[in-house]
């Protein structure tokens, strides 16, 4: 089974969904994982509550790129309040394979950019406790 998540992933980073940039996007959000130098930029449009549209540029691992390219699959359409409440477990758990804690900093990187452009700039809103809790 896990195979099958490993071609997801590698499918997702190779083609990723929603990559590009939003014209003129209602949320800008950019941040780096320097223990790596992955890096992802995040755009959102905002109509409401609601994400109408989303796009992600940036460079870095499988890792990184893949898990921003299922979050923008994940987040299109939802509301902000539904972004808020994601954790690092769901994140996680969208992988589908277990990954070691230096690999899951770089899976983690578009959950914090996505929380940084929706809540301003990273305030601890959780910890890297959570990071390695993926219960």
């Amino acid at each position: 089974m896990e195979d099958i998540y490993r071609q997801y992933i590698l499918e997702h980073y190779r083609e990723p969904r929603n990559h590009g940039h939003l014209e003129h996007p209602s949320i800008h959000a950019a941040d780096t994982n320097p223990l790596c130098g992955d890096r992802i930029e995040l755009d959102l449009q905002v109509e409401g509550n609601r994400v109408i549209d989303v796009r992600f540029s940036g460079r870095g691992c499988a890792i990184s790129q893949a898990t921003t390219s299922m979050l923008t699959e994940r987040i299109e359409g939802a509301t902000l309040d539904e972004l808020r409440a994601l954790r690092p477990a769901d994140i996680l758990e969208m992988l589908g394979v277990e990954i070691g804690p230096a690999r899951q900093r770089c899976a983690l990187l578009s959950l914090r950019v996505l929380h940084q452009g929706i809540e301003g700039p990273y305030t601890g809103r959780w910890s890297d406790e959570d990071e390695d809790d993926t219960d």
